[in-house]
């Protein structure tokens, strides 16, 4: 599938702001099963772009400075990418997690992708007993890594309750574990938090997935959002495998790749510094459109 994905976020300040520099990691990776074709970053009324001269984990990261007075600025970020990427199949076989885990530990890879990297807490998910041991249940050593992947990752979606009131862009693993509720995010650093304990190597994956209206409806331009999963190594003949805790589904067809980090302050679309004296407001419209079925 051919995908175009129009990405906007506005801004409008209380007052002019004189000057703001951020990171923008707005452009899709190239990551197994997508191609990035196209791409477009357009930024108004004013705002100069460059490269960033250093990336933290697998992001396109750009340079934004903005130095001259603006009370609105408008963010649009247009991609077109062509994802083929497989359903894995858990029936066909994968290593047992514990092999996973020595594999991970006994990894060379220097990598922004090698498993060491993520094997450990990070700023935004550390270790966690009371979500080790609620994760454990389905991360038995002996156990087959995909099957336990997609267990884990359905029970999640099957015990916590999607509710965008529950939590906030920074509320910790432990206090969305114990609502038991939460939105993508919380659910991905939920699962990773499970995996890490095991001694297994999770990463934060950032991007967008296909949403599909209900029958006799239309798609609702802009109603999408980013999404958030993640991608369990699962040694060096599969690879990273990502598995989505907020569906209970693999990432395949539907799933578009942003961004990959140890957590959300990675690989977050936009952050940065602002120099201003008044409150802002941020809107932002995602859409995520097929425009081709791919044949072959």
């Amino acid at each position: 599938m051919i995908y175009e994905i129009r990405h906007i976020t506005r801004f409008d300040y209380g007052a002019n702001v004189k000057f703001a520099r951020c990171n923008l990691r707005l452009k899709p990776i190239h990551w197994s099963g997508q191609d990035l074709l196209d791409y477009r970053l357009t930024i108004s009324p004013s705002g100069r772009v460059s490269p960033a001269r250093a990336e933290a984990g697998l992001a396109n990261v750009m340079r934004m400075v903005v130095d001259e007075p603006v009370r609105h600025l408008t963010i649009e970020s247009v991609s077109r990418i062509a994802v083929d990427r497989p359903v894995p199949m858990p029936a066909n076989g994968s290593r047992a997690l514990a092999e996973i885990a020595a594999a991970a530990r006994a990894s060379r890879d220097p990598s922004p992708a090698g498993p060491a990297n993520y094997l450990f807490p990070s700023p935004l998910i550390p270790l966690d007993r009371d979500i080790a041991e609620w994760c454990a249940q389905d991360l038995q050593s002996d156990r087959p890594a995909l099957d336990a992947a997609i267990a884990l990752a359905q029970r999640i979606q099957n015990d916590f309750a999607f509710d965008p009131a529950a939590t906030l862009v920074d509320t910790p693993p432990h206090e969305a574990f114990m609502k038991r509720g939460g939105v993508c995010q919380d659910f991905a650093q939920i699962m990773i938090t499970g995996l890490r304990a095991a001694g297994l190597p999770a990463a934060y994956a950032s991007g967008y997935i296909r949403t599909i209206p209900p029958p006799g409806q239309a798609r609702l331009v802009g109603a999408d959002a980013t999404h958030a999963w993640v991608l369990l190594w699962c040694g060096a003949e599969l690879g990273w495998v990502g598995v989505d805790p907020t569906n209970g589904i693999w990432m395949a067809g539907d799933h578009i790749v942003m961004a990959i980090g140890r957590d959300y302050g990675e690989i977050a679309p936009i952050d940065g510094v602002v120099l201003g004296s008044s409150a802002q407001k941020m809107d932002v419209s995602v859409d995520v459109a097929p425009v081709l079925e791919m044949v072959g």
